[in-house]
């Protein structure tokens, strides 16, 4: 079968079939780079790939970098194990990009289904089209705002001392190294501080408007995880959300994310 690269919605994501992950020439992954940067978020189905070349590829793309406070997979010190994670402090279950609060935000996440529950899907959101559908006037007045995170949801669910929660500014609006795209760069109010020289009561109304900006139905793609299934997304124009909806039933993804730039 011939590699086919097929949209999933009108906003984000598509599917890529007719390839092997541990068989992959230069031409099917160059083919694969620009799809990649095209549609921001892509789907492997039926790949059950292991940790050795789940790693291989993903240094394809750049150099393995795992998350502050989070630990690695034993034996795999590349590869983060993301399990059962109870829905009362998770982390993960609102829209986020993947480590802002650190100075230098991996650039791409590649996850790997391993077990599976019904249910424990995971959205991700356009953040190009998201700043692309602002006014005019609105684009110009938040391009050179920057903005204050904070791991605060994740600081929680691991119970990190308050004082060792990493934090980090960057832009409200930030420029694609490879695409040259304004995508807005936002998350959860809780581990968005504040606009840099406003009070949090300042920030809080404009933060809000534009986190709900960028989720409206038409702006998503929500994957159903299938046993064996890779997904990876630009960690620079999306934000992703997991539903944490399947109670206490087996869930693990294994996940490799990679070294970033500093935003700008």
């Amino acid at each position: 079968m011939a590699l086919k690269i097929t949209p999933l919605t009108g906003s984000i994501g598509a599917s890529v079939e007719g390839v092997r992950l541990d068989e992959l020439d230069d031409a099917s992954f160059a083919a694969i780079h620009e799809a990649f940067l095209e549609y921001l978020m892509l789907v492997f189905r039926d790949q059950h790939i292991k940790p050795a070349t789940h790693v291989e590829f993903a240094r394809r793309w750049g150099d393995p970098v795992v998350t502050a406070m989070l630990t690695p997979l034993d034996g795999q010190p590349e590869i983060v194990q993301i399990t059962n994670i109870p829905k009362e402090t998770s982390a993960t279950e609102a829209w986020h990009y993947d480590a802002p609060f650190t100075e230098v935000p991996p650039k791409i996440s590649i996850l790997a289904g391993v077990t599976i529950p019904h249910g424990g899907d995971t959205m991700w959101s356009n953040q190009y089209q998201a700043f692309e559908r602002l006014s005019p006037d609105m684009q110009v007045w938040l391009t050179g705002l920057k903005v204050r995170f904070r791991g605060s949801k994740l600081g929680k669910m691991l119970s990190v001392d308050e004082q060792d929660i990493p934090e980090a500014v960057h832009p409200l609006v930030r420029t694609h190294p490879e695409t040259g795209r304004k995508a807005l760069y936002i998350t959860h109010t809780e581990n968005l501080l504040r606009v840099e020289g406003w009070t949090r009561e300042e920030s809080l109304p404009l933060l809000e408007y534009l986190y709900n900006h960028s989720i409206g139905p038409d702006n998503l793609y929500r994957h159903m995880w299938r046993e064996g299934d890779v997904v990876m997304w630009d960690n620079r124009c999306t934000m992703h959300y997991a539903v944490h909806d399947y109670g206490n039933q087996d869930r693990a993804l294994n996940r490799v994310t990679l070294k970033g730039e500093v935003p700008v």
